[in-house]
Formats: C-alpha cells, sequence, structure tokens
C-alpha cells in the first residue's frame, strides 16, 4: 500500500479520532465544566480542530503544495526575515522586538503543523507494523502506543504554545502584521516569491486569525479555563492509551 493511500486513511481514522475525543457529552461527564463552556463552545473548538488543524481529504489535496512552503518557510525563516528587516515601518513600530514577534510567527506556524507531522509518525508506524485499513479510532490509538515518546513530547508542546501564542492578544495582532505585510510583499515580488508561497503564508494567517476569533467569543478567565481543558483533554487520552 503506497504511503500517500494509507496516510489518507490515517488522516480519516485520526480526524474521527479528535470528533470523539471531543464529544461533549462525553467531557461533560469526566470533566466539571463550567457553564459557560457549553457544548457550543466545546463543539467549535472541536470545528476549529477539524477544519484548520486536521482538515479533510479535500482541502488537504488544496492545501498540500501550500503546507509544503509554508514547511520550507519555518525550516528557513531567513527569506521572510530578510523581507522583514526592510520595513522602516515595521523597525519604527517595534523597533529591537521585530526579530521577538517574527520568531513567535513562525512558533505558531510549527505548532499548528506539528499535528501535520505527527500524522505522518503514526503512517511510519503503520508501516513498519504492516498495518492496514480501516483505522479505527481503537487502532489509531494503538499506532500512537507504538511512537518515540520524544513525537508524542513534541506533539503536546506544541499545542500547547499554539494555544499560549493566540491566547495574547496583544502578540497575535503584531503577528497578523507582520504576516499581513509579507503576503503584501510577496505579491509584489512574484518572480522571487510563488503563489504557492502566498498561499501558504495566507493559510498561516487565516488559521491564527480563525484561532483568536474562536477564544474572543469568551472572557479572558474562560480562555484560560478553556485552554486548560484542551491540554488535560489531550493529556488524559495519551495517559490513557499508555495504561492500557
Amino acid at each position: 500500500m503506497s504511503k500517500e493511500l494509507l496516510l489518507n486513511d490515517i488522516i480519516l481514522g485520526y480526524r474521527n479520532l479528535i470528533a470523539e475525543r471531543y464529544e461533549y457529552k462525553d467531557l461533560k461527564e469526566k470533566y466539571d465544566f463550567p457553564k459557560t463552556i457549553n457544548e457550543k463552545v466545546v463543539n467549535d473548538i472541536k470545528t476549529y480542530f477539524l477544519t484548520y488543524i486536521y482538515p479533510n481529504l479535500e482541502k488537504r489535496a488544496e492545501l498540500d503544495e501550500a503546507f509544503s512552503t509554508l514547511d520550507d518557510f519555518i525550516k528557513n525563516p531567513q527569506k521572510l526575515l530578510n523581507l522583514v528587516l526592510e520595513s522602516l515601518k515595521l523597525l519604527f513600530t517595534h523597533g529591537r522586538h521585530l526579530p521577538k514577534i517574527f520568531n513567535a510567527g513562525l512558533k505558531a506556524m510549527k505548532s499548528f503543523r506539528g499535528a501535520t507531522k505527527f500524522e505522518n509518525a503514526i503512517v511510519l508506524i503503520a508501516a513498519q507494523e504492516n498495518s492496514t485499513p480501516p483505522f479505527t479510532t481503537k487502532k489509531i490509538s494503538k499506532l500512537i502506543q507504538l511512537l518515540p515518546y520524544h513525537e508524542i513530547e513534541e506533539f503536546m508542546k506544541n499545542t500547547e504554545n499554539f494555544f499560549n501564542i493566540i491566547y495574547d492578544k496583544e502578540l497575535v495582532e503584531k503577528i497578523k502584521e507582520i504576516i499581513c505585510f509579507l503576503i503584501l510583499k510577496m505579491k509584489k515580488k512574484p518572480k522571487i516569491f510563488s503563489k504557492k508561497e502566498i498561499i501558504g503564508l495566507t493559510l498561516a494567517l487565516e488559521t491564527i486569525s480563525k484561532g483568536e476569533e474562536l477564544l474572543n467569543t469568551l472572557t479572558q478567565k474562560d480562555q484560560e479555563i478553556l485552554i486548560a481543558f484542551v491540554l488535560q483533554i489531550e493529556k488524559d487520552y495519551l495517559q490513557e492509551i499508555f495504561s492500557k
């Protein structure tokens, strides 16, 4: 079975696992949610995950090349940083903090791209174990049990980093400002930057913006509670499958 077909089936299985993990009725029995973290809020976070962090196969086919260029930027950020440092406006506004803000933006991108890296790690394990479809949620959990600990640790850290960044409203606004600037500059330099690269950054901007919008529907206190719950849900899931 080709790696691509294996990945597609694992993507479907993992999306089902996310949907199960964020089933409000089940979570309500397990966790002491405050009234403000209601079914709509839980469904919103589940929809966000399944739309932006773990998109469906059709959406991934559209964004595959954009994901690839985004990964290239994360590995080799100098091309973008050079553009940012050319801006007198950004330098004047943010001064010596500009590189730090730029790096925070890269960290946010790396964090949500970590989800795909995690899926690819599951694919490698499935191939090594000669595991074949259908990939039920139980089967996906069994494969995750076989992952090296550092893969799981990195995935959890990425999840925590991403939510901590989008929770920081002031930082997010600065990151969005820089990404918007980069997109505008890139469009003016078509011989240097491809449409795929622009789409990649546009995707990053949308993912960060939508995450911020989701949190902004809640009070600051409830934002903290929701983020803490998401991290706890993920940790408890891993603890549960590794205790079996």
